[in-house]
């Protein structure tokens, strides 16, 4: 298990760059001042504010990712099964916010963890699942959702 990170607020999805630019898609690692980060492997995202200049009036119309995952790595984050985001037959799919970017399927974990009043201090691990699943111990602490579910947080 390992902390959920919220690293998305400052950047860009690669792959709706590279569509809304129309260029290929290795292009950003030919960007020496534009860093850019991979999560699974799968998703490259780009540095916000530091395309090059030819490229920058491109950003205002770019999604805005602030607070959100790709459900893939939030469910290995969380420690879930992902068909818990994807199928609205799943009891908490309503519980969170989607957003598609570019055939990418997003989920707002920042606004779940807070509409729930659930706290996660940097460099915790997070188990989301049935109570009945859930490992508890003395340092951790546990935040009841609905329908037998709830989420640890391990300091």
């Amino acid at each position: 298990m390992s902390y959920l990170p919220n690293t998305l607020n400052s950047f860009w999805l690669w792959k709706e760059v590279s569509s809304k630019l129309g260029i290929s898609n290795p292009a950003y690692k030919y960007w020496k001042n534009t860093p850019n980060m991979k999560l699974n492997n799968k998703y490259v995202f780009i540095k916000k504010d530091t395309l090059p200049q030819k490229h920058q009036h491109i950003q205002t119309i770019l999604s805005d990712l602030s607070g959100h995952l790709p459900i893939k790595f939030a469910s290995d984050q969380l420690h879930v099964n992902e068909h818990i985001f994807s199928y609205d037959k799943m009891k908490l799919f309503n519980e969170f916010e989607y957003k598609f970017v570019e055939d990418v399927k997003f989920v707002n974990i920042k606004k779940f963890f807070r509409e729930n009043g659930i706290f996660i201090p940097k460099n915790s691990i997070l188990q989301l699942g049935k109570i009945k699943d859930l490992d508890l111990s003395a340092s951790s602490a546990f935040y009841r959702l609905k329908d037998d579910y709830g989420v640890v947080v391990y300091e």
